[in-house]
């Protein structure tokens, strides 16, 4: 058979669409985000909110019950040592009506007409003793020239000292007149509008100098013992408080080193950890779930001067450490997959996803680090996609 020019363009059109249709049947790669895989300093941190708190704070409270007067102090001001802070006087008497002064008034005369006749009765009980004790000298002349008996002599005596006993008998009773009288004086001088001078006070004075941070009082009212008024501190003496889960304060250790920031300030704090709080409280998250937190200590390191503005309760981020490596192998954290019991990551070599099986070192939030299986410089595929498989054609996405 003769082969013509025909025949041969036939032949290259076949050949052509045979190579489209096998060109077309290639899976596309899969469109990925790869990550090159680094050497350095490694460090693990517990990522929690804190908030600043005054490291020695004093609650001033009232000593006594009584009537407070408005406190002049505002918070910000400063107070010096054994500065008033407070005034407290007694407390108003309570309302009396016009018919129980009435009954007062009468029971006040009913006091004085019993002094009136306690009087009378020490009158004649002191006449009677001194009639005793002269009968009794008396007889004593008698016995002693024997002119009287023993027996009249012993009468004399016990007279004597029965009227002795009258005698101060009506001294108490004059004492006890007097002094109800005193007291229904007393009651009626509280409502009288004619009484005069300045009711007694009390100064509650400031333990230590200081900011007042807190004043939980301010207006005039009436307070009982142990009422809180002010807070005092020094406002520079500042630590930051970071309550953590319980499983994370497990690795907490004092004197790691802390960095404070997103505290309103440019750049960031350091600081160092003091304690641990060895107990635990329940604490409801934001999703409404119990957890068991504990309190982490921190002291401010950097100088006064760099966060001068901080205060009171203020909300900062503190990243404690809690694991540090030189010279670590370092990876992102959405690289690592499971398979089984090992931890894998995929490598972008030559435009195909290769499996590789790794040792995992440490996690810490975005990066982990590697203790074998993987060489710096190496790319590795982020976050892969159920379209990843080994072997699988792969390329950068754009971004």
């Amino acid at each position: 058979m003769r082969i013509t020019g025909r025949h041969i363009a036939i032949a290259a059109g076949l050949l052509a669409i045979a190579g489209i249709t096998a060109w077309l049947l290639i899976p596309a790669p899969v469109a990925v985000e790869t990550a090159v895989v680094t050497k350095g300093r490694f460090v693990a941190s517990v990522d929690e909110d804190g908030k600043t708190r005054v490291r020695q704070r004093y609650v001033v409270a009232t000593p006594l019950a009584g009537r407070l007067s408005r406190i002049r102090f505002k918070v910000g001001d400063q107070v010096q040592v054994d500065d008033a802070v407070a005034t407290i006087t007694p407390s108003p008497a309570p309302l009396m009506d016009p018919r129980t002064r009435r009954e007062v008034e009468e029971r006040l005369g009913t006091a004085e007409a019993n002094l009136d006749r306690a009087k009378a009765v020490v009158e004649r009980a002191r006449a009677q003793s001194e009639q005793a004790n002269t009968d009794l000298t008396r007889a004593r002349t008698l016995a002693q020239q024997g002119a009287a008996t023993t027996q009249a002599l012993e009468r004399a005596e016990l007279a004597v000292r029965l009227a002795d006993r009258d005698l101060r008998a009506a001294e108490f009773q004059h004492h006890a007149a007097e002094h109800e009288i005193s007291q229904m004086r007393a009651l009626l001088a509280r409502y009288s509008k004619e009484e005069g001078g300045q009711p007694e006070s009390w100064n509650v004075t400031a333990p230590v100098a200081g900011v007042v941070l807190k004043v939980a009082q301010e207006s005039e009212t009436i307070v009982q013992p142990g009422a809180p008024l002010l807070d005092i501190g020094d406002a520079r003496d500042l630590e930051v408080v970071v309550d953590v889960l319980s499983t994370a304060a497990v690795e907490v250790e004092p004197g790691a080193d802390v960095t404070i920031d997103h505290w309103g300030g440019e750049g960031k704090l350091t600081g160092r950890v003091r304690r641990v709080e060895p107990a635990a409280f329940t604490k409801i998250s934001t999703l409404g779930v119990e957890e068991q937190r504990v309190n982490v200590l921190v002291d401010i390191l950097s100088p006064p001067e760099r966060w001068a503005r901080l205060g009171d309760a203020y909300q900062v981020d503190v990243q404690i450490t809690v694991f540090a490596r030189d010279d670590a192998t370092i990876v992102p954290s959405g690289a690592l997959f499971r398979h089984g019991e090992a931890w894998n990551v995929y490598v972008a070599k030559d435009g195909r996803a290769e499996v590789r099986q790794i040792e995992l070192l440490r996690r810490s939030g975005r990066f982990a680090a590697i203790a074998s299986g993987l060489t710096p410089g190496e790319t590795v595929i982020a976050y892969p996609s159920d379209r990843v498989a080994p072997g699988a054609r792969v390329a950068q996405r754009s971004r």
